[in-house]
């Protein structure tokens, strides 16, 4: 997707500065001049979306911790201080609280957006890869944010969380204890986790450039799913993705500003505003519900398998379940990517939607009867949806015919044509 660059300086110091650090030059070629397909929808705005979400996470981030305390005397004090006597503190911190859901529902979004249209298969492996890694130190910022109020859930929370690093053989309690800075949850685990907290946003910030480089390189996917083929199946990015963009944006900031403004803590936990007292544990302690997925997964292990203990056998799930991910390219055998062309996987993949959604669900619910049965079958469809369904489905299944380019598609409504070829691709 790479060409000669167009960018003339318009005056002196432009051409001066572009003979020295031609970053003006990578900023036009990269967002005013840089091809898009013409048939992108609106699902493609999360990109600017997250874009938005980091900025804004960081911002806000940076002037709490201006006035936050990491040390367990007056670390919940400190959060009211922000929220009575910082002028907007308590609007800083909404929109940070909230600004972290609105992040990942973005990034769930743009996930599976990435997973109905095929956007990790070749040549995007790189690009899939850059986003799941950005995706883990995501929750690793969402869990060690979650503990800085130092509420009854963030205590708790924390020691649930970091007990199950005891789980692993023969380094699981040296690295527990390491991670804890002593033999329980206490002040040094705080401030490892506030320091971590605060330097996680920059590592993502630092991978999000290499994802927009990756992208760059191997140019956008689209809800065709085929390659750019020509200039008439581009147009620029400035104006035309951009407008879109910032359509998409404005929505977003919609849905955004009601829980900023008029339900702030909806998202939260009502145990979190009580101070954190080791000696009173919660009814029922529960991750934020973006991480509550995997929290199913991880309580759903209840037996042994072989020499593996239930608990290490939970830890494994948590983790497989997330690193699975990683290799979902090489996973789908499948040569067409978008799922508008392959009617079995569509089907497929809503009801991977409705597995997931359904672990969120369970994650929340007490680890007693029913849930855990369910919570047991749906971890068990999940990891089937990877490592069966996906791999039969790209030997098995009969697609629909592919457009011959991205500009017929536009032309024909965005399916395939009666002129593309005859008979539909297939695996083997």
């Amino acid at each position: 997707m790479s060409g000669e660059s167009t960018y003339e300086p318009s005056n002196g110091f432009t051409k001066w500065m572009d003979d020295r650090l031609p970053i003006m030059r990578l900023g036009y070629d990269s967002f005013i001049v840089y091809p898009t397909p013409r048939n992108l929808n609106y699902w493609w705005t999360f990109g600017a979306i997250l874009t938005f979400c980091l900025v804004i996470q960081i911002v806000t981030g940076i002037v709490l911790a201006m006035h936050y305390t990491p040390h367990v005397s007056m670390a919940f004090n400190s959060v009211e201080h922000i929220m009575r006597d910082v002028n907007y503190g308590w609007l800083i911190r909404y929109v940070h609280a909230n600004g972290a859901s609105m992040f990942f529902l973005a990034v769930y979004i743009h996930m599976f957006r990435s997973l109905y249209y095929g956007s990790y298969k070749a040549p995007r492996e790189v690009l899939w890869i850059l986003g799941v890694l950005i995706y883990l130190l995501m929750m690793a910022a969402g869990f060690m944010g979650y503990v800085l109020p130092w509420g009854q859930m963030s205590f708790w929370g924390a020691t649930v969380i970091t007990n199950l690093f005891g789980a692993i053989p023969l380094i699981g309690d040296p690295l527990r204890e390491w991670l804890w800075g002593g033999f329980s949850v206490d002040n040094p685990t705080l401030n490892r986790f506030f320091s971590l907290h605060y330097l996680i946003p920059f590592l993502i910030a630092g991978v999000v450039a290499l994802h927009i480089w990756a992208l760059h390189v191997t140019g956008q996917n689209n809800p065709a799913g085929i390659d750019v083929k020509d200039e008439q199946d581009t147009v620029r990015f400035t104006p035309y993705a951009t407008i879109k963009d910032v359509f998409g944006l404005s929505i977003f900031l919609l849905l955004f500003g009601y829980f900023v403004f008029f339900n702030p803590n909806a998202l939260g936990h009502a145990d979190n505003y009580i101070e954190a007292n080791p000696l009173v544990t919660p009814p029922h302690i529960v991750p934020e519900w973006y991480l509550l997925p995997f929290y199913a997964i991880l309580r759903a292990i209840t037996f042994d398998i072989g020499p593996i203990d239930s608990k290490l056998g939970g830890v494994i799930a948590m983790f497989a379940s997330i690193g699975i991910l990683f290799v979902l390219p090489w996973l789908d055998t499948s040569k067409v990517r978008s799922a508008r062309f392959r009617p079995l996987f569509r089907q497929f993949f809503w009801i991977f939607v409705a597995c997931c959604l359904g672990l969120g669900y369970l994650g929340g619910q007490p680890a007693e009867g029913g849930y855990v049965i369910a919570a047991q079958i749906l971890t068990a469809y999940y990891f089937a949806h990877f490592l069966i369904v996906l791999p039969v489905l790209g030997l098995v299944e009969k697609t629909k015919p592919l457009p011959e380019s991205i500009a017929q598609s536009v032309l024909s409504g965005g399916g395939g044509s009666s002129e593309a070829a005859a008979s539909p691709e297939t695996r083997g």
